[in-house]
């Protein structure tokens, strides 16, 4: 055991969050004595702001049949103050109802939590200070993990302290209809965020600093969004920064690095975040940081200082919840002795809940190229899928890369409803080291959106006879 005194734990875990709530949980589930300390919500920033996010997406789809009322002529019409009411009912419900999920989730493992705020002190130890006043705690362990998550970075300049100046977070609070919005940001929070208030009805201008938005994705994937965004009436300004924001006469005005100023209601800064570090002491503890402040760990998540672990957000990218969970149960294996989770899976998911969702796994087209892989691709397109035109979902397609060699699948990439579900079809054949055979010999329920597998898989298979052909 830990040779100072306080309270005495197998594993402390800082944060409560996608990484630290799994770690808590793997460690209790084989007999391990866990304390978690949050200080803020517990669920950290998975229900503070992903989940909060996705209800937003789901309620404004249900509430405006944005999707639905060209197919069917109708729809709700809910007065505009009534839709918001509606929409920020259903996500203080469904945040409350996560929340009490982690909460429950520590609880059946008998996971001691505790509130306040944690900095590590001599000989793997945890003092921890409480908002209330309360005495301060001292709490020992053979092995801490850092999880204390993200919190969204504000650039220099911006006045924040403007109620109509919003960061990832503080978007979510909508009190009332708007009518325009500048968004700022080309990653996924910030489309997100654009597509879901452009079906709640306002005019959006969306301002990426990049040539394209989201450029993890596959480039025709990610051009596809920026068409729809584009279609919809969205603006979409790539290549251009924010100079500044100001008032003028009780208006909101951007200034644009390229000169334009854009009158709008609100604006929502969801470029970027920073680690929630600052209070943790990790200078005094001598646990190593890089130059953007990130917690440097080994590939068993062990930083600089043995016995202290970091997880999640705090260790930079892909800053993913399901990764982070991962990244979580791994540490803590390593952390307390459990001959269990050894590695993070290498073949993430990556999802996107924009309207219509994105998602993708494995190597995009320019990867594959980059990397002289010789390779083909086949494309099958919502529209042409019965179970899409049913829905009235027909945009979207599902991209397959495959190696030419042997037909072994490479990357899935779709956009469309569903994406980030039917996502995990072609992971799962990827981890088995499948081929492109795998969807053309299988039999798909027909009408689902899935059977757009096989298309593709024909698709590419075409391709690839032509070019031998040639």
């Amino acid at each position: 055991m830990a040779k100072a005194g306080g309270e005495r734990f197998d594993l402390l875990v800082v944060g409560s969050g996608p990484a630290g709530e799994k770690a808590a949980a793997q460690a209790a589930y084989f007999g391990r004595r866990v304390a978690v300390v949050e200080r803020e919500r517990a669920g950290g920033t998975m229900v503070a702001g992903a989940v909060s996010t996705k209800t937003m997406r789901e309620a404004a789809l249900y509430l405006t049949g944005f999707t639905r009322h060209q197919i069917y002529g109708v729809g709700l019409d809910l007065l505009p103050e009534t839709l918001v009411d509606r929409l920020r009912a259903r996500e203080a419900d469904v945040t409350e109802m996560m929340t009490e999920a982690v909460r429950r989730n520590l609880r059946r493992h008998d996971i001691a939590y505790v509130e306040g705020t944690a900095r590590l002190g001599p000989e793997h130890t945890l003092t921890v200070r409480s908002a209330d006043g309360r005495p301060e705690r001292v709490l020992a362990a053979d092995a801490i993990l850092l999880a204390p998550g993200s919190r969204p970075f504000h650039p220099p300049g911006i006045p924040f302290d403007d109620p109509d100046v919003l960061d990832s977070e503080t978007a979510g609070a909508l009190d009332r209809p708007l009518q325009s919005l500048v968004v700022v940001g080309g990653g996924a929070v910030a489309c997100e965020y654009a597509s879901i208030f452009q079906a709640l009805g306002a005019a959006v201008v969306l301002v990426d600093r990049g040539p394209r938005l989201l450029p993890f994705l596959d480039e025709d994937i990610s051009a596809l969004l920026a068409d729809i965004f584009s279609d919809r009436g969205m603006r979409v300004l790539s290549s251009t920064g924010v100079a500044g924001v100001t008032r003028a006469d009780g208006a909101l005005r951007v200034e644009t690095s390229t000169g334009e100023e854009l009158g709008t209601e609100k604006v929502i800064f969801a470029a970027g975040r920073t680690g929630n570090t600052e209070q943790l002491g990790l200078k005094e503890a001598a646990v190593a940081v890089d130059d953007r402040g990130r917690i440097l760990v080994d590939e068993h998540y062990e930083t600089s200082v043995p016995g202290i672990y970091a997880a999640g957000d705090v260790i930079g990218p892909p800053a993913l919840a399901s990764v982070s969970m991962e990244q979580g149960r791994v540490a803590a294996c390593y952390a307390v002795g459990i001959p269990f989770k050894q590695t993070v899976d290498p073949l993430t998911p990556f999802g996107v809940y924009t309207i219509p969702e994105c998602a993708m796994v494995g190597l995009t087209q320019q990867q594959a190229q980059e990397a002289g892989i010789e390779h083909a691709v086949g494309v099958a397109r919502f529209e042409d899928n019965s179970r899409a035109a049913i829905a009235g979902s027909g945009e979207g397609v599902l991209e397959l890369v495959v190696r030419s060699d042997d037909r072994r699948l490479l990357g899935v990439h779709i956009i469309g409803e569903g994406a980030t579900e039917l996502i995990h079809q072609g992971q799962a054949v990827m981890h088995f080291g499948g081929s492109l055979d795998y969807f053309i010999h299988s039999t798909f329920d027909v009408p689902t959106v899935s059977d757009s597998y096989k298309y593709a898989a024909y698709d590419c298979l075409q391709r690839m006879q032509v070019r031998s052909t040639i």
